[in-house]
């Protein structure tokens, strides 16, 4: 890919407008911070990032969802087109940190860090639109719901043409073990595929003196429960990474009373598309197999899933690359395997693309608290390393595509 000095240049304006948009992207990150919403009701989020967007000169595209926007800066004609995705949905978390600009929804917060991502990506935003009669082609800004909640708005989005016309797709997701001033990537699969389940065990109700008369729900799940462990320890591959968790149980009437209905609540993770599709099978047949021979019957509902993340090692070279020119190659890591699941695997599935981990750790500050907790904080500082990385690439990866 071209690393001429006209990129060399490029780069050095976009520290600079990186430094003049400062201020501003705070204001941003601590708006969206305060004002969190769950998955598919970001209806202020969406309504603010209109508002933002046009500020901006960006052109709106359409989009028949409630939630989410699709907005594209248009460089010079004809020119290719690259995404940039960002989630904007928060979590179901009471926020338990004391910064001034925490949660005012109660019971609901950013504890992931997407309201750091949305102000990343306005950051490119605004520093691309600064530099818009340079650009060699057009830049489409994703901002995506309900990326926490299987099934999840990137299908969705795909579904509306999200991804017409592009060449390549960049994401991010803060990372609270990476040093902030540094991302790591990984070539290939990064994080897992994903399937949550809910089994539903009905038995027979009768008098806990007389459980022969009856089929006892509960014991069944006990059962359904220890046999599908033995999925992972004996029949999937000990070399291949996989964990199916029981989050939740509910069932049963009183103390004295065989329970007639239990639910359980799983989910499933492995780091093959191909490994989870031979969970999935083998969750069904145990289930069955336990239930029919105690005598209950079993329903079994697949709730969702994302396939597992896979990273373009192109990409990833151009992203390296970049951040490398911009702030020194010793701060470029190799992101970790993780158990995660994120939805832009959808993306990547079908244009080439990448999504980097963006540090936000400082102990000094309390920026070390991992996903989902709700004391999690982030330095702020990462936004102004992730805006100009993401700007950077943008602009690299079109004048490659332009050649």
């Amino acid at each position: 890919m071209n690393d001429s000095k006209l990129l060399t240049g490029i780069r050095e304006d976009i520290l600079r407008q990186t430094g003049n948009i400062r201020k501003q992207q705070l204001t941003w990150r601590r708006h969206f911070h305060r004002h969190p919403e769950l998955s598919f009701h970001e209806f202020e989020t969406t309504a603010r990032l209109k508002e933002i967007t046009r500020q901006l000169g960006l052109k709106r595209l359409p989009l028949k969802m409630e939630t989410g926007l699709l907005a594209e800066l248009v460089g010079r004609k004809n020119g290719p087109t690259v995404a940039i995705r960002t989630d904007i949905d928060a979590l179901p978390i009471t926020e338990q940190t004391n910064l001034p600009f925490k949660s005012k929804n109660i019971g609901c917060m950013h504890a992931c860090g997407h309201d750091m991502h949305i102000a990343t990506v306005l950051g490119a935003a605004a520093i691309l639109s600064a530099m818009k009669s340079e650009l060699p082609g057009n830049v489409r800004f994703i901002f995506q719901p309900a990326e926490e909640m299987p099934p999840g708005g990137a299908r969705p989005m795909i579904a509306n043409g999200a991804l017409d016309d592009v060449s390549m797709i960049f994401g991010l997701h803060v990372d609270p073990n990476l040093p902030v001033g540094k991302i790591s990537l990984r070539d290939g699969i990064a994080m897992a595929s994903v399937t949550d389940f809910d089994l539903i065990i009905h038995g027979r109700a009768v008098h806990a003196a007389r459980p022969q008369d009856g089929v006892d729900a509960i014991a069944v799940a006990a059962e359904v429960i220890e046999s599908i462990q033995k999925i992972i320890s004996r029949e999937i591959d000990p070399i291949t990474p996989a964990v199916i968790t029981f989050g939740k149980i509910s069932g049963g009437m009183t103390r004295n009373t065989i329970a007639n209905r239990v639910v359980l609540n799983g989910t499933a993770r492995a780091l093959s598309d191909r490994t989870g599709s031979r969970i999935r099978a083998l969750v069904k047949r145990t289930v069955s197999s336990v239930c029919r021979a105690r005598g209950a019957r079993a329903e079994i509902k697949i709730v969702s899933g994302y396939p597992a993340l896979t990273n373009n090692a192109r990409v990833n070279r151009l992203l390296d690359r970049n951040f490398a020119a911009l702030y020194g190659s010793r701060n470029v890591k190799v992101t970790e395997l993780v158990m995660g699941a994120e939805d832009f695997a959808y993306y990547l599935k079908e244009v080439p693309g990448a999504m980097f981990r963006l540090g936000i750790r400082n102990k000094k500050i309390g920026a070390d608290k991992p996903w989902h907790s709700p004391m999690f904080v982030a330095d702020e500082i990462a936004l102004s390393f992730g805006s100009a990385l993401l700007a950077a690439a943008a602009f690299d990866a079109l004048s490659s595509l332009d050649q």
